[in-house]
């Protein structure tokens, strides 16, 4: 994980993606160790969080450790991006997708 990318848990969830999301868009990674499409997505969303580190905070949040977010957001797939504004998810990435279609999403979000 870049140094741009926090981990989030249940517990840190509140005040580090939708209290955080009142002030910058965030994107949340739903991932887990033993997902292959979410290992070969994890460069991709490393590179997005260097490439927008002040415009866009990104967070990762391991599903198999953390059951009850994901179920409040419906996470029925991983890896899925959920891109948090003013408490709110605004959009979502569901799928190991290229690094373009991403962007395309973040670009309706970030000033």
């Amino acid at each position: 994980m870049s140094q741009n990318i926090a981990a989030v848990s249940d517990a840190s969830f509140q005040s580090e993606v939708l209290d955080a999301s009142k002030t910058q868009p965030v994107m949340v990674d739903f991932w887990a160790e033993w997902c292959g499409p979410c290992r070969s997505l994890s460069p991709t969303v490393d590179a997005i969080a260097t490439e927008r580190a002040g415009k866009l905070k990104v967070v990762k949040m391991n599903v198999d450790e953390n059951m009850n977010t994901p179920g409040k957001f419906n996470i029925r797939g991983i890896p899925a991006l959920l891109i948090f504004k003013g408490g709110q998810v605004v959009d979502q990435v569901v799928g190991a997708v290229p690094k373009g279609q991403i962007d395309k999403v973040l670009e309706r979000h970030i000033s």
